[in-house]
């Protein structure tokens, strides 16, 4: 099996997992019942997913991966929340409908589930290593200043915040064209505060 077909089966019982979730709750959802439904054994499942819980991190980190892709193309002489506002997504431009809707559903099943919430803020935690490099290079200072890793939290901590909203916003009528306009003009304004200052030296 190539990486690419590693990551889509992945994915795919990232999905199940999520599902079965929503529906039954996480206690209440075994193994052995998300493999079944995926199609595949519990063997391959355990080979993917250390617990049950990390099942849901494939689609979780398409809300991190989506934030890093657009900071990783901030332009030069570009000021960031203007960048944020004209290219950012919530979600990577490959990302489907469902998959839309499954990753806003476990970002707020993460409320009331702690192992699920643990799975959230791990990603999130090891998300801040590559907002740093990118703020690193603009600000001109190593990677584990002080300076660039406040910023790196403060961005990581706002987006997380963006992230609870949305998901909240969307529960009832879905992505609509003012609900995502709205988030994004609330991320850049976020953004904007706690960059207030910066050097920028790209």
């Amino acid at each position: 099996m190539s990486s690419e077909q590693r990551e889509a089966q992945r994915l795919d019982i990232s999905r199940h997992a999520v599902r079965l979730f929503a529906e039954h709750g996480v206690a209440a959802t075994s193994g052995e019942q998300i493999a079944r439904e995926a199609g595949v054994s519990e063997r391959t499942l355990w080979r993917h997913f250390r617990t049950k819980e990390s099942c849901v991190e494939p689609l979780l980190t398409k809300v991190v991966d989506a934030f890093r892709e657009v900071l990783h193309a901030w332009p030069a002489g570009t000021d960031l929340t203007e960048h944020l506002r004209a290219a950012y997504r919530p979600l990577l431009e490959s990302s489907s409908g469902t998959d839309i809707e499954a990753v806003h559903a476990v970002v707020r099943l993460t409320r009331d589930e702690p192992a699920l919430r643990a799975a959230y803020l791990m990603l999130r935690e090891r998300a801040e290593d590559t907002f740093a490099e990118v703020l690193a290079e603009r600000m001109a200072l190593p990677a584990a200043s002080f300076e660039v890793r406040a910023q790196a939290a403060a961005m990581n901590a706002v987006l997380k915040v963006a992230a609870d909203r949305l998901a909240d916003d969307t529960a009832d009528t879905g992505m609509t064209p003012e609900i995502l306009r709205r988030h994004r003009e609330q991320l850049a304004g976020a953004i904007s505060l706690i960059t207030q200052g910066m050097p920028n030296k790209g």
